[in-house]
């Protein structure tokens, strides 16, 4: 047998399986947490990984209010908005965030982690955050998933 006869495997669109997985974040570390989403979402953790096609799975993350940062990140740690008017910049820590929006910690921690391209916003598009323990995706039968 020659060393040619093998083919590198490439997924194709309609033949990727795709689960859902339900991951709790109580307690867990935000920036430890969506590492570990982030290679969920690509899909690096299957065999049939192939990196222009979206291989990777759907997570739902409940809690999303009660993931932590270590240090002192709650308070010191500050997230920009740029209104694009001249002064137009808004800054807030996590301790804040939490208060008014606490999806976003955890959105944003995995954004930072995915490619930035057409296909890393796909990805995005298959993570589902909730603050609290409830989710809609009953209907998916996701695992849980534990980290």
């Amino acid at each position: 047998m020659d060393h040619n006869s093998f083919k590198t495997y490439s997924a194709k669109p309609g033949e990727i399986e795709q689960k859902w997985y339900v991951i709790d974040a109580e307690n867990q570390v935000v920036g430890r947490l969506a590492s570990q989403v982030a290679t969920m979402l690509r899909g690096k953790h299957k065999p049939q990984y192939t990196p222009h096609i979206d291989t990777g799975d759907f997570i739902v993350v409940v809690n999303a209010d009660k993931a932590r940062f270590t240090g002192a990140k709650e308070t010191d740690k500050v997230y920009f908005r740029h209104s694009g008017y001249p002064g137009g910049v808004t800054t807030m820590s996590p301790k804040e965030m939490r208060a008014k929006k606490p999806t976003f910690l955890i959105e944003s921690a995995v954004k930072g982690m995915l490619p930035k391209n057409r296909l890393g916003r796909q990805m995005l598009k298959k993570l589902k955050v909730y603050a609290g323990a409830e989710h809609p995706h009953d209907a998916q039968q996701p695992e849980p998933l534990e980290l």
